[in-house]
This record gives C-alpha cells, sequence and structure tokens, in this order.
C-alpha cells in the first residue's frame, strides 16, 4: 500500500470500516510509516476533538489513538489465529474422509 492509498482510507478506519485484509494492510502501512501515522493522528485528534469539546468531556486523544491501533492489531492477530484454525480444521476433516474412504474401500 502507498501512502495516496493510506490517506484515503484513514476516515474508514476511524470509523471501523475496513475489513480484515484492508485493516491488516492500514495498519501495517501506519506503522511502518511515520508520515501517515501523523496523518492519522492528525484527522483523529480533528474529528475526535470537536467531537468532544461540543460534548464538554474531558479527554487524552493521542492516547485514545494509540488504544485503538492496538485494538485494530488484536484484531488483526485474532482473524489470523482464527484462519489458522480454520485451516488445520479442514485438514483434519479431509483427512478423516481420506481415512473412511480407504476404510470403506478395503472392505
Amino acid at each position: 500500500m502507498d501512502c495516496n492509498e493510506a490517506e484515503k482510507r484513514i476516515p474508514f478506519f476511524l470509523q471501523d470500516e475496513l475489513d480484515g485484509s484492508q485493516l491488516e494492510e492500514f495498519i501495517a502501512h501506519v506503522e511502518a510509516c511515520p508520515e501517515c501515522k501523523e496523518e492519522l493522528s492528525i484527522q483523529f485528534l480533528v474529528s475526535e476533538g470537536l467531537e468532544r469539546l461540543e460534548s464538554g468531556n474531558n479527554f487524552n486523544l493521542q492516547e485514545e489513538l494509540l488504544m485503538k491501533l492496538a485494538d485494530a492489531g488484536h484484531r488483526i492477530s485474532l482473524r489470523r489465529k482464527l484462519w489458522r484454525t480454520l485451516v488445520c480444521l479442514e485438514a483434519a476433516v479431509a483427512a478423516a474422509i481420506l481415512i473412511a474412504v480407504f476404510v470403506v474401500l478395503r472392505l
């Protein structure tokens, strides 16, 4: 992913509208690109800051952005674990079918 694509995805990230693969690509790029991470920080501070100022709540937006990024990383990790589990289960089912076919053919 290049910087232009990452910048286009920032609003979608902030609204939690990126799917698994888009989220993974976005997080990988933002973590590796200081310019895009800065742009994400700015857009987050502007969008969330205005909302919070209007409601009069206290806030620490930088910490909230870091928590949002950490949550996205956790979701990516969980998705990878679920994918590996699914592959293992599919392999086990395939092996069971092969064994069953072999047993039936030997009868």
